[in-house]
């Protein structure tokens, strides 16, 4: 009605302070033979939780992150698409990733940053659950910050990734998605290390990681040396993401690309994948053409 005057009432003022809580009163169920509280859905404030007799066995039953086919017996399937990479050479480090994040065939977004600048000297990616990632490589970077303030010295990368592979550990069986790679150069040089929500760290050359990371994998093996120069590294990182986007409909996007040296990392480009396409298939014309 025009005019009207908008009245809120007082109690919503009132929520989050003790009087809330005592006008509430500690008003108890029982549920599964254990006393928990009432379950009062959609009340400002409140944890929804699944509203069955035991949320906790119900959410490991239907919220489980799995792979493969394991999880077609949930409610829920977690339904998971992207591809990174990153290699050593003797110019430092490429890392390589796609910007497609996806909800089985739909795409929810074309650019999410999924390397993350931990430190100057330090990047992580990201592959598996975004929300997941995303939070536990900040608090690593929260954590690396702590140990230079304690320390007075650059965290090693095998230090960095100990402490995600530590973190990961204590959650594990928690229904973490994490397959994540940590780079970076210290004083022993260029390192990369894989490290996935159960805890599992793994040192190497290189590593790909995601749903595309098959098809990147055929173009790694087929193509690096540890003697390829700058521009050659660069333009394998970039092929790689683009020949597993152009084969797994989960990838896709944008490549984003960076190079890791002893004075830090450097964002090289951010490319189109549909852009690349084209450009790499006016080569394969060309080179067809001259043979």
């Amino acid at each position: 009605m025009f005019g009207a005057t908008l009245a809120i009432g007082d109690d919503i003022l009132d929520i989050g302070t003790h009087k809330f809580d005592r006008s509430r009163g500690d008003q108890r169920a029982i549920g599964s033979g254990a006393m928990v509280p009432r379950l009062a859905l959609g009340e400002p404030g409140q944890f929804e939780v699944p509203n069955v007799a035991d949320p906790a066995h119900f959410c490991r039953n239907n919220f489980a992150s799995a792979c493969g086919n394991s999880d077609s017996k949930q409610n829920v399937k977690f339904a998971k698409g992207t591809t990174t990479l990153a290699f050593k050479f003797d110019g430092g480090i490429i890392v390589s990733v796609d910007s497609r994040s996806t909800m089985g065939a739909y795409i929810a977004s074309g650019t999410v940053k999924k390397v993350i600048e931990i430190n100057p000297f330090l990047l992580g990616t990201m592959a598996g659950g975004a929300a997941d990632c995303s939070f536990w490589e900040r608090n690593l970077g929260t954590q690396c910050r702590m140990y230079e303030l304690r320390n007075k010295k650059r965290i090693t990368v095998a230090a960095a990734s100990k402490l995600l592979a530590n973190t990961m550990s204590s959650y594990r069986g928690y229904g973490l998605s994490m397959g994540t790679m940590i780079t970076g150069w210290d004083e022993t040089g260029p390192q990369l290390y894989y490290v996935d929500d159960d805890g599992t760290r793994l040192h190497g050359r290189y590593f790909s990681v995601g749903s595309g990371s098959t098809y990147a994998y055929g173009v790694l093996d087929t193509y690096y040396k540890p003697d390829l120069t700058v521009e050659e590294a660069i333009d394998l990182g970039k092929r790689a993401i683009y020949h597993a986007c152009h084969r797994d409909a989960m990838s896709g996007s944008i490549n984003n690309l960076y190079h890791v040296t002893k004075d830090g990392w450097v964002k090289i480009h951010a490319i189109d994948v549909n852009d690349m396409h084209y450009q790499f298939l006016e080569e394969k014309k060309n080179a067809m053409s001259s043979s």
